[in-house]
């Protein structure tokens, strides 16, 4: 029997069904993982998500996209393959894409991470025959603190900061990491405020329902007082731009799984560097193959060639696939504009 999936030059691909996981080319049907940029990508004639990634992704690509929505386990059967979508717990919406046709079952997991953050749901192991991974921080050197410790370090490092009278700036990607910070900042230190992009999403997410701490747009003003001993929640590109010198005295953290990389705090230009990721740490990308029951694993976007080889030494036939996908961690700390 043929492969239900295969890896093509416009994305993951299943021939039976005529559908595209996460494709960075535009196709007739693209089944979308979540909604950050390297998986969710303008072009494709329609698309097909969860329902709490649909308002996101309208926000992001366009109002005008052709989208259905599905709720977590909602089955849909396009040419006899049988498709659901199921929480990855990376961002809100996000999910892994369960494929089944005649007894073959794949699972494509996109991004995900198995610490519940509270706003994006629980990871669910899905059980299949064939898994295709992320990697984004396939090595055993990451393994993440618990989450209430980061936020602890976050808030003293506020309150230090306004002790001094300076403004914190904290960098976040938009989606994801910036709602899970700003959920867990003690609003007894002082005012929150957001940068427009992040605030602008977090409108999207209020309006669906989801609880997402205020935090006010900065004004585009220039220098102001009022922003002492505040804190800025604010996207990757915003540190060390121009942008941030309207705040006069002020300090700058940069919260993501790479802080846990030697070297690229100081290389962004950040004073203070907070290790808390979206993505599965090394024990949660192996506990979670091991609770698919999967013994095929393709792995993507990361460490792909070392933990494909790890995963070998393990007893699974796994290799690594080359893909579009960066892990969006990496890409923000680059390229996210403010």
């Amino acid at each position: 029997m043929a492969d239900l999936l295969v890896f093509t030059d416009k994305g993951i691909y299943c021939p039976q069904a005529d559908v595209y996981i996460d494709p960075w080319k535009p196709v007739n049907k693209a089944l979308i993982t979540h909604a950050h940029s390297d998986h969710a990508r303008s072009g494709h004639k329609q698309y097909l998500a969860t329902l709490d990634s649909v308002p996101v992704l309208k926000h992001r690509l366009g109002s005008f996209i052709k989208i259905q929505g599905l709720a977590y386990g909602e089955n849909i059967t396009i040419n006899q393959v049988q498709i659901s979508f199921h929480p990855a717990g990376h961002v809100i919406g996000s999910a892994q894409i369960r494929l089944a046709y005649k007894g073959e079952i794949w699972v494509a997991s996109g991004d995900y991470k198995v610490e519940n953050d509270g706003l994006s749901g629980q990871f669910q192991p899905v059980k299949c025959h064939s898994f295709i991974t992320e990697s984004t921080f396939g090595l055993p050197s990451f393994k993440w603190k618990p989450q209430e410790q980061v936020y602890q370090e976050i808030n003293d490092w506020w309150q230090i900061n306004k002790d001094l009278g300076r403004t914190s700036i904290i960098s976040a990607y938009s989606l994801g990491k910036a709602q899970r910070i700003l959920n867990n900042l003690n609003t007894d230190v002082g005012p929150i405020y957001a940068h427009a992009a992040i605030e602008n999403t977090n409108e999207v997410l209020r309006n669906q329902g989801f609880n997402i701490q205020a935090s006010p747009k900065i004004e585009n003003s220039g220098k102001s007082d009022k922003y002492k001993g505040a804190m800025i929640v604010a996207p990757p590109s915003a540190i060390g731009s121009a942008w941030t010198k309207k705040f006069g005295d002020y300090e700058e953290a940069i919260v993501s799984g790479w802080m846990n990389v030697r070297g690229i705090k100081r290389r962004r230009n950040a004073e203070r560097g907070f290790v808390l990721s979206d993505h599965a740490d090394w024990p949660g990308l192996n506990s979670a193959i091991k609770e698919t029951g999967a013994q095929q694993i393709f792995v993507t976007h990361g460490y792909t060639e070392i933990f494909a080889q790890w995963l070998c030494e393990q007893g699974y036939d796994a290799k690594a696939v080359k893909t579009a996908f960066t892990g969006d961690e990496e890409v923000d700390l680059n390229t996210e504009t403010v």
